[in-house]
């Protein structure tokens, strides 16, 4: 008899579950909508938004927000938090150049960086699942001692004289083409697109396809949905949420590369309150901060919306204090969307 009600039940769930939107993506859907607005918003505004200049330069301050969201969205959906990316960004960026400084080809000491922050990523997942510490206080450990190492090895002074290869990464573009003029001198007839953007586009991918075709992507949401019930069946969560921190310091790793190849310049101070856009850029774009939910996808159309919120909220000539406030009132908004959402 149970059995049967069970069958009866199940047929008439699955015709029903088709009929019920999926809050997910009706939260990004809505996301891209406010993007296309802003950027309709900001046109109209400035003529000059629009502009190849100005696209870029939107592309290339996305990218660093961007690859620290990615990194943030798989924590944030095993449940936890990461205040520490702004922080390992710095000290990633700053062991870079110190092995440049030392010798090193600027292609390894990048990898080193990349290295440096998984390591990072590595105590704080440790430290989460080992210690059994809460993410929130063990990634804000985290956040102070690797701001403090950077500030300590360089005597918080910047790092410079890197040379010209160490700011290929974040300055040089594909396709870029140039003109040299009868008067000797060059000029760009196009900028090309921005090698970070195109790193951004890569990295973007292959999380997405972790996250939906491989078997740590499904252990990640499971881990975030039911810690329990995803241990009872056979996940090892302790192993899943590492995983996912390591991850998270390896793109904050990347990130800082990026960030101090543009800059030509390894800055200890760089990346301050880069772990509140990194959140504000995954809980736009459709992560729960209860876990178990989020897309990459979702994350890159946050991003994007800070990005051109922040570029618009320039070109108009908004003070940066009240773009904090704005943005941050984007930020409470997405959450308590995401509070209802849940609610329901």
């Amino acid at each position: 008899m149970s059995q049967a009600i069970k069958a009866e039940t199940g047929r008439a769930a699955r015709p029903l579950a088709g009929l019920i939107p999926d809050p997910g993506k009706i939260h990004r859907l809505s996301a891209l909508l406010t993007l296309l607005l802003l950027i309709v918003g900001f046109s109209l505004a400035s003529p000059a938004f629009l502009s190849v200049s100005n696209s870029l330069t939107v592309l290339l301050q996305t990218s660093v927000i961007g690859l620290l969201g990615i990194g943030m969205t798989m924590v944030i959906i095993t449940g936890g938090i990461d205040l520490s990316v702004g922080s390992v960004l710095a000290l990633s960026g700053v062991g870079t150049a110190m092995a440049v400084k030392a010798g090193v080809p600027v292609g390894p000491a990048m990898g080193l960086g990349v290295a440096i922050g998984a390591f990072c990523g590595a105590i704080n997942g440790l430290v989460v699942t080992k210690a059994r510490i809460p993410p929130f206080v063990a990634t804000l450990g985290m956040m102070l001692m690797a701001r403090g190492l950077a500030l300590q090895l360089t005597g918080a002074a910047p790092i410079s004289q890197l040379g010209e290869a160490f700011g290929r990464l974040g300055n040089g573009a594909l396709f870029r083409v140039v003109e040299m003029q009868p008067n000797g001198f060059p000029k760009v007839i196009f900028p090309g697109v921005p090698y970070p953007a195109i790193l951004l586009l890569i990295v973007a991918a292959g999380a997405a396809c972790l996250l939906r075709y491989r078997q740590v992507g499904r252990h990640i949401y499971a881990t975030g949905s039911n810690e329990e019930a995803a241990r009872l069946s056979g996940v090892r969560v302790d192993r899943t949420k590492i995983y996912a921190y390591v991850m998270s310091g390896a793109l904050a790793g990347l990130a800082g590369n990026v960030l101090m190849s543009r800059l030509v310049t390894a800055q200890p101070s760089e990346g301050v309150m880069y772990e509140l856009d990194a959140i504000a850029a995954a809980v736009i774009g459709g992560a729960s901060l209860s876990g178990g939910v989020g897309t990459v996808s979702g994350t890159m159309i946050g991003a994007f919306i800070i990005g051109i919120l922040r570029n618009g909220l320039n070109m108009a000539g908004v003070s940066a204090f009240i773009q904090q406030i704005v943005i941050g009132a984007v930020v409470i908004a997405a959450v308590w969307i995401d509070q209802l959402r849940n609610r329901r």
